[in-house]
Protein backbone atom coordinates (compact mmCIF):
# COMPACT_ATOMS: atom_id res chain seq x y z
CA UNK A 1 0.00 0.00 0.00
CA UNK A 2 2.57 2.71 0.88
CA UNK A 3 5.25 0.74 -0.56
CA UNK A 4 7.69 0.29 2.43
CA UNK A 5 10.24 -2.36 2.81
CA UNK A 6 11.76 -4.28 5.57
CA UNK A 7 14.69 -1.44 6.29
CA UNK A 8 11.50 1.33 6.38
CA UNK A 9 9.84 -0.47 8.61
CA UNK A 10 13.03 -1.75 10.59
CA UNK A 11 13.41 2.31 10.90
CA UNK A 12 9.67 3.36 11.59
CA UNK A 13 10.24 0.83 14.58
CA UNK A 14 13.02 1.69 16.33
CA UNK A 15 11.87 5.38 16.25
CA UNK A 16 9.19 4.22 17.79
CA UNK A 17 10.07 2.39 20.05
CA UNK A 18 12.65 5.50 21.23
CA UNK A 19 9.79 7.93 20.88
CA UNK A 20 6.73 5.99 22.40
CA UNK A 21 8.40 4.24 24.51
CA UNK A 22 8.71 -0.14 25.46
CA UNK A 23 5.67 0.43 27.21
CA UNK A 24 2.89 1.96 25.27
CA UNK A 25 4.37 0.18 21.98
CA UNK A 26 2.30 -2.51 21.60
CA UNK A 27 -1.04 -0.73 22.57
CA UNK A 28 -0.13 1.84 19.85
CA UNK A 29 0.29 -0.91 17.26
CA UNK A 30 -2.88 -2.57 18.28
CA UNK A 31 -4.73 0.81 18.15
CA UNK A 32 -3.15 0.98 14.94
CA UNK A 33 -4.30 -2.65 13.73
CA UNK A 34 -7.94 -1.19 14.32
CA UNK A 35 -7.51 1.84 12.42
CA UNK A 36 -6.12 -0.08 9.29
CA UNK A 37 -9.12 -2.82 10.05
CA UNK A 38 -11.55 -0.19 9.71
CA UNK A 39 -10.53 1.60 7.33
CA UNK A 40 -10.44 -1.35 4.96
CA UNK A 41 -13.79 -2.19 5.70
CA UNK A 42 -15.27 1.61 4.86
CA UNK A 43 -13.56 0.97 1.73
CA UNK A 44 -14.98 -2.44 1.07
CA UNK A 45 -18.61 -0.73 1.88
CA UNK A 46 -17.79 2.45 -0.23
CA UNK A 47 -16.77 -0.62 -3.32
CA UNK A 48 -19.76 -2.49 -2.52
CA UNK A 49 -21.97 0.69 -2.05
CA UNK A 50 -20.76 2.13 -5.81
CA UNK A 51 -21.31 -1.37 -7.49
CA UNK A 52 -24.93 -1.66 -5.91
CA UNK A 53 -25.91 2.19 -7.33
CA UNK A 54 -23.99 1.18 -10.35
CA UNK A 55 -26.65 -1.89 -10.85
CA UNK A 56 -29.66 -0.09 -10.15
CA UNK A 57 -29.14 2.89 -12.62
CA UNK A 58 -28.65 0.21 -15.10
CA UNK A 59 -24.80 0.08 -16.03
CA UNK A 60 -24.66 -3.42 -16.73
CA UNK A 61 -27.70 -3.62 -18.78
CA UNK A 62 -26.08 -0.85 -21.23
CA UNK A 63 -22.94 -2.68 -21.08
CA UNK A 64 -24.32 -6.39 -21.38
CA UNK A 65 -23.62 -7.28 -25.29
CA UNK A 66 -20.91 -5.99 -25.70
CA UNK A 67 -17.62 -7.14 -25.21
CA UNK A 68 -15.50 -5.73 -22.25
CA UNK A 69 -17.66 -2.58 -20.35
CA UNK A 70 -15.60 -0.22 -21.88
CA UNK A 71 -17.13 -1.11 -25.34
CA UNK A 72 -20.78 -0.59 -23.75
CA UNK A 73 -20.09 2.62 -22.70
CA UNK A 74 -17.94 4.03 -25.70
CA UNK A 75 -21.07 3.13 -27.94
CA UNK A 76 -23.04 5.24 -25.16
CA UNK A 77 -20.55 7.94 -25.25
CA UNK A 78 -20.47 8.05 -28.90
CA UNK A 79 -23.01 5.99 -30.98
CA UNK A 80 -21.86 7.01 -34.20
CA UNK A 81 -18.23 5.60 -34.28
CA UNK A 82 -19.92 2.52 -32.57
CA UNK A 83 -22.29 2.13 -35.46
CA UNK A 84 -19.15 2.89 -38.04
CA UNK A 85 -17.19 0.19 -36.54
CA UNK A 86 -20.28 -2.42 -35.98
CA UNK A 87 -20.28 -2.31 -39.98
CA UNK A 88 -16.57 -1.84 -40.67
CA UNK A 89 -16.15 -5.26 -38.89
CA UNK A 90 -19.31 -6.79 -40.68
CA UNK A 91 -17.48 -5.52 -43.81
CA UNK A 92 -14.44 -6.99 -42.73
CA UNK A 93 -16.06 -10.40 -42.32
CA UNK A 94 -17.92 -10.56 -45.32
CA UNK A 95 -15.13 -9.58 -47.61
CA UNK A 96 -12.83 -12.29 -45.51
CA UNK A 97 -12.99 -15.07 -47.94
CA UNK A 98 -10.47 -17.08 -50.51
CA UNK A 99 -11.09 -17.83 -54.13
CA UNK A 100 -10.28 -21.20 -54.72
CA UNK A 101 -9.55 -21.61 -58.19
CA UNK A 102 -8.51 -25.40 -58.38
CA UNK A 103 -10.04 -27.54 -61.48
CA UNK A 104 -11.91 -29.64 -58.88
CA UNK A 105 -13.86 -26.85 -57.92
CA UNK A 106 -14.68 -24.81 -60.69
CA UNK A 107 -16.43 -26.43 -63.90
CA UNK A 108 -14.29 -27.52 -67.16
CA UNK A 109 -15.49 -23.89 -68.81
CA UNK A 110 -14.94 -21.90 -65.77
CA UNK A 111 -11.56 -23.54 -64.87
CA UNK A 112 -9.99 -22.87 -68.84
CA UNK A 113 -11.59 -19.33 -68.61
CA UNK A 114 -9.48 -18.61 -65.25
CA UNK A 115 -5.74 -20.42 -66.34
CA UNK A 116 -6.64 -18.07 -69.45
CA UNK A 117 -7.22 -15.15 -66.71
CA UNK A 118 -4.06 -15.94 -64.83
CA UNK A 119 -1.50 -16.37 -67.88
CA UNK A 120 -2.94 -13.21 -69.43
CA UNK A 121 -1.90 -11.10 -65.99
CA UNK A 122 1.16 -12.50 -65.90
CA UNK A 123 2.53 -11.81 -68.97
CA UNK A 124 0.88 -8.27 -68.79
CA UNK A 125 2.71 -8.09 -65.61
CA UNK A 126 6.38 -9.15 -67.33
CA UNK A 127 5.67 -7.11 -70.25
CA UNK A 128 5.47 -3.54 -67.42
CA UNK A 129 8.51 -5.41 -65.54
CA UNK A 130 10.44 -5.07 -68.74
CA UNK A 131 9.30 -1.56 -69.97
CA UNK A 132 10.04 -0.47 -66.30
CA UNK A 133 13.80 -2.00 -66.80
CA UNK A 134 14.27 -0.79 -70.42
CA UNK A 135 12.99 2.94 -69.22
CA UNK A 136 15.34 2.87 -66.43
CA UNK A 137 17.91 1.38 -68.70
CA UNK A 138 17.59 4.12 -71.20
CA UNK A 139 17.29 6.98 -68.28
CA UNK A 140 20.72 5.49 -67.59
CA UNK A 141 22.32 5.80 -70.82
CA UNK A 142 21.58 9.33 -71.01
Amino acid sequence: MFDLGWTELLVIGIVALIVIGPKDLPVMFQQVGRFVGKARGMAREFSYAMNQAADEAGVKDATSGFKSATDGLNSIANPLKSATDSVKESVREDTDFNLDLNSDSLSEDRSEAAKKIQEATAQKAQAKLAAADAAEKAKDAE
